[in-house]
């Protein structure tokens, strides 16, 4: 099967993704974006995370992983980031961007009927 481009992502929906980078950047303790690309274990140039952050861009989910892991994934992250980490991706899986929410759904709709014939003995 041929790859097809990915649909382009709604402005809104981009900033919302750019404002969650940016919250748990933030509540990381990176105030700027060139504070988080010091760090040699950054795993995006800086010029990239200001276009996720300003919705010029929207990361592929695997971006978006990476970038949440490398601010809140540290064994001394502060707790608020963790948080603020485990809400973006609650929100960006339920996001159009990523299209899990039709994962979900198709995934449903296969799911084939339970016989209610068949039982199981406890």
């Amino acid at each position: 099967m041929a790859r097809k481009k990915r649909a382009p992502v709604p402005s809104e929906t981009a900033r919302h993704i750019g404002g969650l980078l940016r919250g748990v950047r933030k509540a990381a303790g990176y105030r700027a974006v060139q504070d988080a690309v010091r760090d040699p274990e950054c795993p995006a140039a800086q010029q990239t995370i200001y276009a996720y952050e300003r919705g010029g861009l929207v990361p592929n989910l695997p971006q978006f992983l990476e970038l949440l892991e490398f601010y809140a994934g540290a064994d001394d992250a502060p707790v608020e980031a963790r948080y603020r980490a485990i809400a973006a991706i609650d929100a960006a899986l339920e996001s159009p961007a990523y299209h899990v929410t039709r994962a979900v759904e198709l995934r449903r709709r296969l799911q084939p009927p339970v016989d209610p014939g068949r039982r199981r003995r406890s």
